[in-house]
């Protein structure tokens, strides 16, 4: 058997991927080791193989609840938070680790980045519309006839589709 890095597809290998993706490893992380196919390799893989494809995404959105349970994790986990520094008279002080508690601020920013974005139906921001008359109030709806729409057509062609509303009773 040739030395390297496996490149034809193996579903051991596939299993093992996906299982540590699901496992919220990046497949950075895992195409890193030696005994894995390079990404490109798992990409070609995920594009050619409908049955990895399957599997490959649903190892993903279990990725992305891991992410979402380590996001509870990190901002919970106050354990380094502090550290002991003493003081010219000797004494020790507890004062804030800002190093740390950045880091765990950017991990916990990467980590809803990458979810708002990927997994967007899950874990996006909800937008939503509302739509007001001016003023704020409800908007009218009104029933028109064909033939009517067909007049308020020619009206507008007429008059060379200027900008802004034109009130079709008055043409202005």
């Amino acid at each position: 058997m040739p030395a390297g890095r496996p490149s034809l597809y193996c579903i051991e290998i596939a299993l093992l991927i996906c299982e540590r993706l699901a496992g919220g490893e990046s497949l950075r992380q895992i195409c890193r080791d030696e005994s894995m196919p390079c990404i490109s390799t798992v990409m070609k893989w995920n594009r050619e193989i409908p049955e990895f494809s399957q599997q490959y995404a649903k190892a993903r959105e279990d990725q992305f609840e891991h992410w979402a349970e380590e996001i509870i994790e990190i901002a919970d986990d106050g354990s380094n938070d502090w550290i002991a520094r003493e003081s010219e008279s000797g004494r020790i002080d507890k004062v804030p680790d800002s190093e740390h508690i950045n880091r765990s601020r950017l991990r916990v920013d990467t980590r809803k980045w990458l979810l708002s974005k990927l997994a967007s139906k899950r874990f996006g921001d909800r937008i939503s519309t509302e739509l007001s008359a001016p003023g704020g109030g409800p908007i009218q709806v009104e029933n028109v006839t064909e033939s009517e729409i067909g007049r308020r057509i020619a009206f507008a062609l007429a008059q060379g589709f200027r900008q802004g509303p034109v009130d079709p009773a008055t043409g202005r």
